[in-house]
């Protein structure tokens, strides 16, 4: 089971670990590297998103830029499977491809690291926030008009050592990848994903296979109903909105007993408007949850943008 992953040190450790899992579901032992590499051998893809970290992906071709080499591989037989980021999967896959499972989600949560400050409120006057997210350039805006948002890419390390030399008074980044790489201490403080959403999905990860191969015996033991449901909720309204790397969008789900909650937003990149959206579905009855799911949040994008029109469109 040839698994594909791209090479950053993250994309490595969150690759190894469902190695690891899917060797085991393959019946090898996971406590036994040399096993796990013969059943589930690693093939490692330099995507186009890593070779090119001078510019923002909206101006080279959008997040896709992340899994398409990987997705052609995939496609060609190269390798049978794939490792992604959740939030770096498109709202369409290519034809024949699926996301066929997704695991337990980490913690979903946007961190925030500084030399100084706990919080981005407590930035001074003026201060440089580092990021190549436009969702977390528009969300800090609106919160912050002031702060001089500055485009910083490249891996994990390399953000964090441009935050240490003074290149940023401050940055964002993904709880979860911070937590899987060792360095859950190292942020400030979290923000509540209620009142600033993540990017849907964030802190899950997508298992991509060939259509045919979606409901082999080894797929079934990786997926988590929750968390599926909740990130299905969030991509439908990612689909309702077209969700590329030129529109801000947040997205947050939560189970509550039968109940799916979900919190949309979407803001104009200046951060200046932001549109946003609540609402809830009954799971419980259901014969269809994921239908159920995917509904409510194309419903809620659809009502974004209805309101906003082409304001949320850099």
């Amino acid at each position: 089971m040839r698994i594909g992953a791209r090479g950053s040190k993250l994309s490595l450790a969150q690759a190894g670990h469902m190695q690891r899992r899917i060797a085991a579901a393959l019946g090898a032992d996971p406590a036994k590297a040399a096993e796990v590499e013969a059943v589930a051998p690693l093939i490692v893809i330099t995507t186009t998103g890593d070779r090119v970290q001078d510019r923002r992906l909206l101006e080279i071709g959008g997040k896709g830029l992340f899994t398409k080499e990987i997705e052609e591989a995939l496609i060609e037989g190269r390798i049978d499977c794939a490792i992604h980021s959740m939030k770096d999967m498109p709202a369409e896959l290519p034809p024949g491809l699926c996301i066929a499972a997704i695991p337990e989600r980490e913690d979903p949560r946007d961190a925030f690291l500084s030399r100084d400050a706990v919080r981005l409120e407590d930035l001074p006057q003026g201060a440089r926030l580092g990021t190549a997210s436009l969702r977390r350039q528009a969300q800090s805006l609106h919160r912050r008009p002031d702060l001089d948002v500055q485009m910083l890419r490249g891996n994990v390390d390399t953000r964090l050592a441009k935050l240490a030399a003074g290149d940023a008074d401050a940055i964002l980044l993904a709880y979860a990848g911070l937590r899987r790489l060792g360095l859950g201490d190292l942020p400030k403080s979290l923000i509540d994903p209620k009142e600033v959403p993540p990017a849907p999905g964030q802190g899950a990860l997508a298992i991509e296979t060939r259509e045919a191969d979606r409901d082999l015996p080894w797929v079934a033991g990786l997926r988590c109903e929750t968390t599926t449901l909740c990130v299905t909720a969030e991509r439908g309204a990612l689909a309702a909105l077209e969700g590329s790397c030129k529109t801000p969008i947040g997205a947050h789900a939560w189970l509550e007993g039968g109940t799916i909650q979900l919190i949309v937003e979407a803001l104009a990149p200046d951060g200046t408007v932001r549109f946003r959206h609540a609402g809830d579905t009954e799971i419980s009855q259901l014969s269809d949850p994921l239908a159920s799911a995917r509904d409510l949040g194309f419903s809620l994008g659809q009502a974004i943008k209805s309101e906003a029109g082409d304001v949320i469109i850099l």
